[in-house]
């Protein structure tokens, strides 16, 4: 009896916890948004904050104007029908709560929004031998990056460091590969993909080491060897996943293709 109102406990509460996370969630769409519906040929305010945040997981290409045109439009449709929504391309407040959940790491920065970035002065350190890094070649902005080191901290931090790498590389891999969105930010924010934002500790703090990870990783170190996907044998829910070609194993994660 008495473990049984333990558990009726703990479910209210983890139920209570939810719906104060919700309640949070909406309280801060509503600060970043106004309660109108953005639609196209809107302009303003609303319509800047809904390219910006689209250009961070990479829906949007264009120029951050504040004019919902059809580049606006077709950004939105394909990130509603991503993340398992009427792709009506309106932008009502389920479609607002959503690309905000998506998009909490964000934070605007001159490159984001299509500045040109400062020219500086070559140092004997930094002169160019003509080629290109990494990060350049794969167009990965700050906040990429910054999004790749919270992925790996909230996915990996209890791993030898060889694994955490690998955990960049698969995001990497799964950049470059034409079956996933082609920026860090919207593979990491595909529904489903990780543990880690499902669970909130996408937004954990990163330590130093998972960073490092994400530098590694992008100067080529591929611990995985082009692996697409990675699993926890122990935690495992998806039958599907135990289909994939399984390559090695690096820490409690099995790599595959």
């Amino acid at each position: 009896m008495q473990r049984k109102r333990i558990i009726w406990i703990a479910v209210a509460a983890l139920i209570l916890w939810f719906g104060v996370q919700q309640m949070n969630s909406n309280q801060k769409v509503q600060q970043t948004f106004s309660k109108a519906e953005i639609r196209y040929g809107g302009a303003g305010k609303d319509v800047r904050e809904l390219q910006y945040r689209l250009k961070y997981l990479g829906y949007f290409k264009g120029t951050v104007d504040g004019d919902f045109g059809f580049s606006t439009l077709q950004a939105l449709k394909r990130f509603q029908s991503a993340f398992g929504m009427k792709a009506d391309g309106v932008a009502g407040s389920k479609t607002k709560l959503k690309l905000y959940n998506a998009t909490k790491n964000y934070k605007p920065t001159g490159a984001d929004l299509g500045a040109a970035p400062e020219k500086q002065p070559a140092s004997p350190e930094n002169k160019s031998n003509g080629k290109m890094t990494a990060s350049n070649h794969l167009g990965l902005s700050s906040n990429d990056i910054r999004i790749m080191a919270n992925a790996v901290y909230g996915e990996a931090r209890g791993e030898p460091y060889e694994g955490q790498v690998a955990v960049a590389a698969v995001i990497l891999n799964r950049v470059k590969s034409p079956a996933f969105p082609n920026t860090a930010a919207a593979v990491i924010y595909q529904p489903g993909a990780f543990t880690a934002v499902a669970d909130g500790q996408i937004n954990l703090e990163p330590n130093k080491r998972a960073k490092q990870a994400v530098q590694d990783a992008m100067n080529g170190w591929d611990p995985t060897g082009g692996c697409l996907y990675y699993f926890n044998p122990v935690t495992a829910t998806s039958k599907w996943i135990w289909t994939r070609p399984q390559v090695k194993t690096i820490g409690k994660h099995i790599f595959c293709m």
